[in-house]
């Protein structure tokens, strides 16, 4: 597996597969052809179906800046590498093309293509939980302590400054209030639910600031803000919210939440290396399901859970958002993308005390449920799988 540097990235919204990657890819190819008089994008499958709601055409342009872009939609051709195809085209002042680039965006803002990958040098021989259980338990070791035999000696300090920005953006959110653009008429709620939570008993209080923070940076996401990928922007919400909920209201610290950080990233690289965290190519099931395994996982950590308890909570949370769709009302990520990362953070708290009051023992194992949610999102029909052409994608605002 590569490093869990390529989970957890600061970016701007609203998804990391269409505006990330097609930002970085325009942003490189433009300093490949510096002397291009204009450009010719061609998009491709999902990412031209949801290119104009996700402000694919604006990150590409934001990248091949100041030069003029002509962008070409064709959600009727998808290639066989992934779904998220573009072909650039540099061009002089003739019409001329200079050079051409085919690439991909395939998930979490990474680029690759069929001789090229962006994702760095493999730096963990283990890709499978059951294996590093083993590991981990022959040697006397944690999760997190896993994750920092493997990496480079400034992760922690990368990991602060991820949990740094996370923090901000759920406060920013919070602050903010008005109609979110592209068409639905959209509040923004986090600021709204945050004050309500206070008129609460305590015991239901928490569970609505939860809420009120998932919705915070999942609003800010929408806006095209900056947020981490956890593991995309499009679940960017679910992770920050729990643990900025652990941090307020439970008092737990910040090197502690590095390392529940840490372990939450690492079964995150084991989704995207086994599956896909991509919800162009296996559904949301590939997002706010992994979001939800990265939170349940950071939340058991936490509250002392053991190695089998913790990887007990990542497979129920993979198990029960297996199926999950990814069908944007208009392309956009709002509607039910907002709201399902509140649903998700809710979730992943309540499957660390189940968890918790387990022994760890279970029947299904949790690579044996990313096997099972590679296959679900192989059988879905692609119009339930970012095209905004199934589903809730089909409704209009009445």
């Amino acid at each position: 597996m590569k490093s869990i540097k390529q989970i957890l990235k600061k970016g701007y919204g609203p998804s990391s597969s269409h505006t990330l990657g097609p930002n970085r890819a325009a942003t490189l190819f433009r300093q490949r052809t510096p002397e291009a008089a204009r450009y010719r994008v061609t998009l491709y499958g999902s990412l031209a179906a949801t290119g104009k709601g996700h402000r694919t055409d604006r990150a590409i342009a934001n990248g091949l800046a100041p030069a003029e872009v002509e962008i070409v939609w064709r959600p009727d051709i998808v290639k066989p590498f992934h779904t998220n195809g573009m072909f650039y085209e540099a061009l002089d002042s003739n019409g001329s093309v200079l050079d051409s680039w085919t690439i991909y965006s395939i998930g979490g803002g990474l680029l690759a293509n069929e001789t090229w990958s962006e994702e760095g040098e493999t730096i963990y021989e283990l890709s499978h939980i059951s294996d590093i259980l083993k590991y981990i338990e022959k040697e006397g070791l944690t999760f997190w302590e896993y994750v920092e035999q493997h990496e480079d000696s400034d992760i922690w300090d990368y990991l602060q400054d991820i949990w740094q920005t996370m923090q901000h953006t759920v406060e920013r959110g919070l602050g903010n209030e008005g109609v979110i653009e592209g068409g639905l008429h959209l509040r923004r709620k986090a600021r709204q639910y945050y004050v309500r939570a206070s008129s609460y008993k305590p015991s239901l209080q928490s569970r609505c600031l939860v809420i009120a923070y998932a919705l915070a940076t999942s609003e800010c996401n929408a806006i095209g803000d900056t947020v981490v990928t956890a593991p995309t922007c499009g679940s960017s919400g679910v992770l920050p919210a729990v643990l900025y909920h652990l941090k307020k209201n439970h008092g737990f610290s910040d090197p502690e939440i590095l390392r529940a950080l840490a372990t939450s990233a690492l079964f995150a690289n084991v989704i995207k290396t086994n599956a896909s965290i991509s919800g162009a190519e296996v559904g949301c099931q590939g997002e706010v399901g992994s979001a939800c395994v990265m939170a349940a996982v950071a939340a058991n950590q936490l509250f002392g859970g053991s190695p089998q308890q913790i990887e007990y909570a990542a497979e129920m949370a993979m198990e029960h958002n297996l199926g999950l769709t990814c069908d944007p009302m208009c392309g956009l990520v709002q509607i039910p993308c907002i709201e399902r990362n509140a649903m998700a953070a809710l979730r992943a708290l309540d499957i660390n005390l189940y968890a918790m009051m387990s022994d760890g023992k279970h029947i299904i194992s949790f690579d044996k449920v990313v096997e099972t949610m590679k296959k679900t999102g192989h059988d879905l029909p692609s119009l339930y799988k970012e095209t905004a052409m199934g589903g809730l994608a089909l409704l209009t605002e009445e």
